[in-house]
C-alpha cells in the first residue's frame, strides 16, 4: 500500500470514528436481556438449526436502520416529529401509546436481567436494582451527549464477552458455519416450536423503539447530509457486530446446552447458570457479565428512546445535551420510566413473564405501522430530495416490510391464541 493510499484510508477511518455512535449503539442495545434469552433458547432447543436466520435478519436490520439514519441526517428531525408533521397528531398519538406500553414492558425485562445476572454472583435484587436504577438515571440526567455516547460505546464493546464465551464452549466450527449458509431440512422445520422460534429471532432483531432512538440520536449528534455516507458505515458496522454476537450466543448454547439435553431455559440468567457445569466457570462468568452489561445498557436506552418519541410527538424540548430545567418533561418522563420499571422488579409474585409477553404483542402490533411510515417518508421527494429511496432499495425495503408484517401476524396470532 502506497503512503498516499495509506493516508487516504487513515483519514477515512478517522472520519468513520468521528461519526461512530448512534448506529453502533442502537444495534447493540437490541441484544438486551430479551434478545439474549431468545438466542440462548434457540441454541438450547434447536442447536445450530437456526443459524441460517442470522444472515437475512442482518440484511433486514441494515436496510431499516439505514433509512432512519438517512432521514435524520437529511431532515434534521426525529421520526415521530416527521410522522406528526406529515400525517397528523392523532396517528402519532396512537404510535406513542403503543411504544410507551411496549417499552415499559421491556424496561421491566431489563431490570429483571440486571437482578438475575447479579443474583448469579450472590447479590440480592433488593440491592442491585435500586443501585443500578440510580446509576442509569445519573448517567443520562447529569451527563452530556458526548460523554454519554462514549460510555454507551464502551458498553457496546463489552459484548465481546459473548464471542469469547462462544470459543470457550468449544463448538464444531465447521458444523456451525455450514448451518449458517445452508437452509434446514423440511423435517427440521416441522419440529414443534421451530417456526415460532424463527419468528421470535427475526422479531427480536427489529423493534420500533430502535428506529425512533436512532433517528433522534443522529439529529442530536448533529450528523448532516455531508456526513451521511460515513454515518451509514456506523449503521452497517453496528448491525454486523450485533448479529455476530447473536451468532456466537446461539453457537455457545448449541455446543453446550443442546448437546447435553438442556433444551428448556426460563430466562437469560438461567442460560448462564446452566452453562457453568458444561462449559466451565470462565464461560459462565463471561455469559453472566454480558447479560448484566446488556441489561444495564438497555435499561438506559429504552426509557431514553421513549422520552424522545413522546417529546417529539408532543412538541416538547428533548435531548441529553439540554439541562433538566430546559427539558423538564423529557427528564421527568425518563425518571418515571426508570423508577416504575425498577420498582416492579421488587414486587414479589408479580407475573413478569406475562408482562413481557404482553409488551411483545404490542411491539409486534406497532412495528408494521412504523415500517410503513418510514418507507412513505423515505419516498417523499419534497422531504428527502435526492436522498429518496431508489427502485432497487425500495423493492428490497418493501419486500422486507411485507415479510415482517406476515411474520409479526404469525407471532401475534400464536401468542393471542395461546398456541405457543
Amino acid at each position: 500500500m502506497t503512503p498516499k493510499l495509506f493516508k487516504s484510508w487513515k483519514v477515512r477511518f478517522a472520519m468513520i470514528l468521528a461519526v461512530l455512535g448512534p448506529g453502533f449503539i442502537t444495534a447493540n442495545v437490541d441484544n438486551d436481556a430479551g434478545g439474549i434469552f431468545t438466542y440462548s433458547a434457540a441454541g438450547a432447543q434447536f442447536g445450530n438449526g437456526l443459524l441460517w436466520t442470522i444472515l437475512p435478519t442482518t440484511i433486514a436490520l441494515i436496510v431499516v436502520q439505514e433509512m432512519c439514519a438517512r432521514m435524520g441526517a437529511v431532515t434534521g428531525k426525529g421520526l415521530s416529529d416527521l410522522i406528526r408533521e406529515e400525517y397528523g397528531f392523532r396517528m402519532t398519538f396512537f404510535l406513542m401509546l403503543g411504544l410507551i406500553i411496549t417499552n415499559f414492558g421491556n424496561v421491566i425485562a431489563e431490570f429483571a436481567g440486571i437482578a438475575g445476572s447479579l443474583e448469579l454472583f450472590g447479590i440480592s435484587r433488593y440491592f442491585s436494582v435500586p443501585v443500578c436504577a440510580v446509576i442509569v438515571w445519573l448517567l443520562v440526567v447529569k451527563g452530556q451527549y458526548k460523554s454519554v455516547e462514549k460510555i454507551f460505546l464502551i458498553a457496546s464493546f463489552i459484548y465481546f464477552a459473548y464471542i469469547i464465551a462462544g470459543f470457550a464452549a468449544g463448538p464444531s466450527w465447521s458444523a456451525a458455519l455450514k448451518a449458517t449458509v445452508v437452509l434446514p431440512s423440511r423435517q427440521a422445520i416441522r419440529a414443534p416450536g421451530y417456526v415460532y422460534m424463527v419468528v421470535g429471532l427475526i422479531g427480536t432483531t427489529i423493534a420500533p423503539w430502535m428506529q425512533f432512538y436512532l433517528q433522534a440520536s443522529i439529529v442530536e449528534k448533529g450528523v448532516t447530509k455531508k456526513q451521511y455516507k460515513l454515518s451509514r458505515w456506523d449503521v452497517i458496522l453496528g448491525c454486523i457486530f450485533t448479529d455476530v454476537v447473536a451468532w456466537f450466543i446461539i453457537v455457545a448454547c448449541a455446543a453446550t446446552l443442546y448437546v447435553h439435553g438442556v433444551h428448556n431455559i426460563s430466562d437469560a440468567a438461567a442460560a448462564a447458570d446452566a452453562l457453568r457445569p458444561l462449559a466451565g466457570d470462565y464461560a459462565y462468568i463471561l455469559f453472566a457479565v454480558g447479560l448484566f452489561n446488556a441489561s444495564l445498557f438497555a435499561a438506559s436506552i429504552l426509557p431514553l428512546s421513549t422520552a424522545y418519541v413522546v417529546c417529539e410527538g408532543l412538541g416538547f424540548e428533548s435531548g441529553v445535551d439540554r439541562k433538566f430545567s430546559e427539558a423538564p418533561f423529557f427528564y421527568w418522563l425518563y425518571t418515571l420510566l426508570i423508577v416504575a420499571g425498577a420498582s416492579v422488579i421488587l414486587i414479589p409474585g408479580l407475573p413478569l413473564i406475562q408482562i413481557t409477553v404482553f409488551s411483545q404483542v404490542v411491539n409486534g402490533a406497532v412495528l408494521p405501522f412504523v415500517l410503513v411510515f418510514m418507507l412513505l417518508l423515505c419516498n417523499k421527494r419534497e422531504l428527502m430530495g435526492e436522498y429518496v429511496n431508489g427502485r432497487l432499495f425500495n423493492a428490497i425495503a418493501w419486500g422486507l416490510t411485507v415479510v415482517m408484517v406476515v411474520l409479526t401476524g404469525i407471532l401475534l396470532y400464536a401468542q393471542m391464541t395461546g398456541s405457543v
